[in-house]
């Protein structure tokens, strides 16, 4: 994303389980929001400091520990409103606390302000960005997605090279082929997304080379 674009971004990768965090901000107003405050609180506020800007929401893109397990907790220390994921993934923010234990790194149970669906809009100071629900990975994963800056916030839906697991309860690995195909592809090859870990890539990368869902592959 260039200088002159209302949207910036900043990965800040939490948890063990090296989870990328974003900080997205209008420059307009540098009111922003976290998606995915997975853990390590800490980086996340100090990330917003470095770069001035003032947390107006919270954003979820699925139920999984490492990616909202401490968004309650910062939601309520800043004040904010969480908004995501789909509905559909309530049962595994439900088990917050307890998968938590089992990962050794704290997780609480919280209620999104607003679950978010198909075809909803969030805001983020003055920039508008897209909702697209894309299960798969979970019955209830969203993706977010700026048009005017090609730029989407995917999670676990499609990593560089890779594809997000299917094998967790109420995972379908066609519906997430489908998710990929049919709602991400759509939005453009030269669109860079920011996976839930690893570097980021294009759609257009993913589709040449992915070895899951390139074309070629899919045929």
């Amino acid at each position: 994303m260039t200088e002159d674009m209302p949207l910036k971004a900043a990965i800040v990768p939490v948890t063990p389980l090296q989870q990328n965090s974003t900080l997205i901000w209008c420059t307009k107003t540098m009111r922003g929001a976290f998606t995915d405050p997975g853990g390590d609180l800490h980086k996340l506020k100090a990330a917003a400091k470095q770069q001035g800007v003032t947390i107006e929401k919270l954003l979820v893109t699925h139920g999984h520990l490492d990616h909202c397990g401490q968004t309650g907790i910062l939601a309520e220390e800043l004040g904010v409103p969480i908004e995501g994921p789909h509905r559909d993934d309530l049962f595994w923010i439900e088990k917050l606390e307890e998968d938590g234990r089992k990962w050794g790194f704290e997780g609480r149970v919280f209620e999104p302000d607003r679950w978010l669906e198909e075809g909803d809009q969030v805001t983020v100071g003055e920039v508008t960005l897209d909702v697209y629900h894309c299960p798969g990975h979970t019955p209830g994963h969203i993706v977010f997605h700026h048009a005017p800056s090609n730029f989407a916030i995917v999670g676990d839906v499609l990593f560089k090279g890779s594809i997000g697991r299917t094998d967790f309860p109420r995972g379908n690995h066609q519906q997430l082929i489908d998710s990929i195909t049919q709602k991400l592809w759509p939005l453009g090859e030269e669109t860079a997304f920011v996976p839930g870990h690893g570097p980021m890539s294009t759609f257009g990368y993913e589709r040449k080379v992915n070895g899951f869902v390139a074309d070629s592959v899919l045929g």
